[in-house]
């Protein structure tokens, strides 16, 4: 059974969703991929109280790790980017090429690149710090001013709560 609940934070509102073995999606209720619940699940906060608080504590500047248990749906390629994402240290940036030769795959950045735009646990699974090779931000499914708003929330130079 999947379940979800809102949350609601200092970017918008985040819709959760999960089972009994993890957070399956975090997702925009704004923005290019904002999605909402399938009619199929069941509506419930307890699922996601640790999540939260670990969310809130983040927005806060006060938690740079997640220690949620993830369950992301995808292709063996999607995982392992998403996987690589995880590694990223909190406050930096990386390319897609520079992801792309870190799997072993020095010619994957497109690909890596449409992996990273189809992550289902947003700021968790932290798509927002791959960048373009230019140094220039590139698309992101809650906006670009969103992801600049993490990466400053992220290196000490704005504060969200």
């Amino acid at each position: 059974m999947t379940f979800y609940t809102y949350v609601e934070s200092p970017i918008g509102r985040l819709l959760l969703g999960g089972d009994d073995e993890g957070l399956t999606r975090l997702h925009f209720s704004s923005g290019s991929k904002a999605q909402g619940p399938d009619p199929a699940w069941v509506e419930s906060a307890e699922p996601f109280a640790e999540v939260t608080r670990q969310l809130s504590e983040y927005f806060a500047g006060q938690r740079r790790d997640f220690t949620v248990k993830l369950r992301p749906a995808g292709t063996p390629f999607q995982l392992a980017v998403w996987e690589a994402l995880c590694r990223i240290p909190y406050g930096e940036t990386t390319s897609y090429g520079a992801l792309a030769k870190d799997l072993g795959r020095p010619d994957a950045a497109r690909a890596v690149g449409m992996a990273n735009g189809s992550n289902p646990i947003a700021i968790i699974q932290p798509c927002h710090r791959v960048i373009g090779a230019s140094g220039k931000l590139t698309g992101f499914g809650g906006g670009l001013p969103l992801k600049q708003a993490l990466l400053e929330l992220e290196r000490g130079e704005r504060r969200l709560f």
